[in-house]
């Protein structure tokens, strides 16, 4: 494990998220993802997400947390634009991942004007965009922080192996962007059945003093102990949840900071719900719990809040 620097910052103080104008669920992701589900009803499902969307921005401003909010573009026809954190990934060092997409019509939603645009208006230096997605070509996936879980003091990154996130491509991030990689398989359950979890991000969360993992869908119990071990040598306390709160995007959830500095760790009304109240009462005493209502989202779209933030590491423009 590399030795953690003490500049580096696990919470971001500044957040990128995309207003959905076309979110639906998305039958090309439905696949492989078994927490969406079709809408129960005919529902205005843009309007009904956008307003969910607005509710969670609020939220988050209300708390002096930094967002950048851009919108999609309808005509691109993507419905899972509200999730960027797939797609691009923001580093210190002023690099900016961009990532294999599964499903074509997400490879959409990978837009660097959008970028640019977010750098210049928030005074931060983009040095270099490091292109992933020549994978594609070979039918080989890696869905940014969906993906990868990155310890960014300790630079270690997490990753459970599956359709969406391949080995050989996950290493090669880590050889890029030098990270130390504990991989594992978890499984996701529908039903009566049992496949690879599609994004490490909702069973394995990573804050400053915090971590959150459901081990028990690990099946391997070497790798299960690896990945407990790694994450107690890292100095984290370590709540363990549950298969059914992971259904409720327990392990769905994300720190950040405000302009003051202070940290808060967000997450849906769902994953607050899930979590017991002895795991809130710690959680709390690292952070302050932020959370907002977005069934809607979560439903359709399988996703939670921390897949509609993308963290902006990116150094001030005036740094280097």
């Amino acid at each position: 494990m590399n030795a953690p620097d003490p500049t580096r910052q696990q919470s971001a103080d500044l957040l990128l998220m995309i207003r959905p104008a076309s979110f639906r669920m998305n039958e090309q992701t439905a696949v492989n993802n078994a927490y969406q589900q079709p809408a129960d009803a005919e529902v205005d499902t843009v309007a009904v997400a956008q307003a969910e969307f607005d509710g969670l921005v609020n939220r988050l401003r209300d708390h002096g947390i930094t967002v950048c909010v851009q919108d999609d573009d309808a005509d691109r026809d993507t419905p899972d634009a509200l999730f960027p954190n797939n797609w691009v990934s923001f580093h210190a060092d002023g690099r900016v991942g961009l990532y294999p997409m599964f499903a074509v019509n997400r490879r959409r939603e990978r837009r660097e004007d959008l970028l640019l645009r977010l750098a210049t208006d928030h005074d931060r230096h983009i040095e270099e965009f490091v292109d992933f997605t020549e994978f594609e070509k070979h039918n080989v996936f890696l869905e940014g922080t969906g993906s990868l879980i990155l310890d960014r003091v300790n630079m270690v990154a997490y990753a459970s192996l599956g359709p969406r996130t391949d080995e050989q491509a996950t290493r090669q991030f880590c050889d890029t962007f030098g990270y130390d990689l504990v991989s594992f398989k978890a499984c996701q359950t529908s039903g009566d059945t049992s496949a690879p979890i599609y994004h490490t991000n909702v069973m394995l969360a990573i804050g400053t003093q915090w971590a959150v993992v459901c081990d028990s869908i690990i099946p391997d119990a070497a790798e299960r102990q690896h990945v407990l071990d790694a994450l107690t040598r890292s100095g984290r306390t370590v709540i363990r949840i549950t298969a059914n709160q992971v259904n409720g995007f327990a392990g769905n959830v994300l720190e950040v900071r405000n302009s003051s500095g202070e940290r808060f760790i967000t997450m849906s009304s769902a994953a607050r719900n899930a979590f017991t109240p002895e795991q809130r009462d710690r959680l709390s005493d690292f952070a302050t719990l932020v959370h907002a209502p977005i069934p809607t989202i979560e439903h359709l779209g399988g996703g939670s809040v921390r897949c509609m933030l993308a963290e902006v590491f990116l150094p001030p423009a005036d740094a280097l």
